[in-house]
């Protein structure tokens, strides 16, 4: 990644989770600032306003973002490469993903509205790091060892593998037969028409274990 995108550069993640039980929490990193906050509605404004600026920002989601469709019928639901004993279709994951479903496609919608710009989504990195400029959606693993103290620090530790893996963050997570439920709601919301990306798969980053 160039150093001009890296100066530009905002990273985002949301802690998905039930908003009415105080589950959800967000966190954004950027070269000179640090923020956070528990409101959905706070985050989408503060994506957008950031768009509108021309700034180049990156927007994880803490849950399942798409999901491989095997040719083996027996391995229909098993974990993706690199989950390891927490797939994404059992008890944790499987939570998030629904709750995911609907907290994406909100924030997507709602961030769309709010940008006042005509703005570009991305999954591929490459195509987002040579523009300067858009919407790079990825999804953070936070799981196990790697879990803090609250959901908004969940977040923060996303936010933290994401600078890490900088400026070329790799996918721990890869599926040649994926189904985008992120490019479902891309297109949802009106972000894109092309119902390709409905098989493409995003960047995962794993957050490192936390040393209590």
């Amino acid at each position: 990644m160039t150093g001009e995108l890296r100066r530009s550069l905002k990273v985002y993640c949301a802690d998905i989770g039930s908003i009415a039980g105080g589950k959800f929490g967000w966190a954004a990193k950027s070269r000179d600032i640090s923020i956070s906050g528990t409101s959905i509605e706070e985050l989408a404004l503060s994506v957008a306003h950031d768009l509108d600026a021309d700034s180049a920002v990156a927007l994880g989601f803490e849950c399942p973002l798409f999901v491989p469709i095997v040719a083996e019928p027996s391995r229909l639901g098993c974990a993706r490469d690199g989950e390891g004993a927490r797939p994404w279709s059992a008890n944790a994951g499987a939570s998030s993903l629904a709750t995911g479903l609907v907290q994406v496609a909100w924030l997507l919608g709602r961030i769309k509205a709010h940008a006042s710009g005509s703005h570009h989504a991305h999954l591929d990195w490459a195509a987002f790091a040579t523009g300067y400029r858009g919407l790079f959606l990825w999804e953070a693993f936070v799981s196990g060892t790697s879990k803090r103290g609250s959901h908004v620090d969940d977040a923060a530790a996303a936010v933290d593998a994401f600078y890490e893996a900088l400026p070329d963050p790799r996918s721990c997570v890869r599926s040649a037969d994926a189904y985008s439920l992120v490019g479902a709601a891309l297109l949802r919301t009106g972000w894109t028409a092309d119902v390709a990306i409905l098989s493409e798969p995003c960047l995962v980053i794993r957050a490192a274990a936390h040393l209590s």
